[in-house]
């Protein structure tokens, strides 16, 4: 990795625990991010959204319910929210062969665990989580 590059993880990095507060326990998604965050051992769940998509905004409310009825999955999974309308292009995406926002992705080291696609059922999304805890 290159110097800029490792300089400029670590600045985003740094600033990662205002993005969680200000996002109501989501990082919001920058690049390189992801890759830094496994690399610290680090199970993370991808949420591949738009502010637009009435299914983005149902898995929202199922994963935000979930998360209230059981507090070990934020204390164990980091919770990422992938932009679809800035990323949806990206390496993040692509290289996870991501199909469409209101994509769920369950990752931890350079294994996915699991995803959802469209699915906005709660026993769906929950089975999903409980793979990280």
């Amino acid at each position: 990795m290159k110097r800029r590059q490792f300089l400029a993880l670590g600045a985003a990095l740094a600033l990662t625990p205002l993005s969680v507060s200000a996002n109501e326990g989501w990082i919001p998604y920058e690049p390189g991010s992801v890759a830094a965050l496994l690399a610290q051992g680090e199970t993370v769940f991808l949420d591949y959204s738009a502010t637009w998509c009435s299914t983005c905004k149902a898995q929202e409310r199922a994963i935000e319910a979930i998360r209230a009825a059981n507090p070990a999955y934020s204390a164990t999974i980091t919770f990422v929210r992938v932009d679809w309308d800035t990323y949806g292009r990206a390496a993040i995406t692509t290289n996870l062969n991501i199909p469409r926002r209101s994509t769920l992705v369950l990752l931890k080291g350079e294994q996915e665990l699991g995803r959802i696609v469209a699915d906005t059922r709660r026993g769906q999304i929950q089975s999903l989580m409980d793979l990280g805890l």
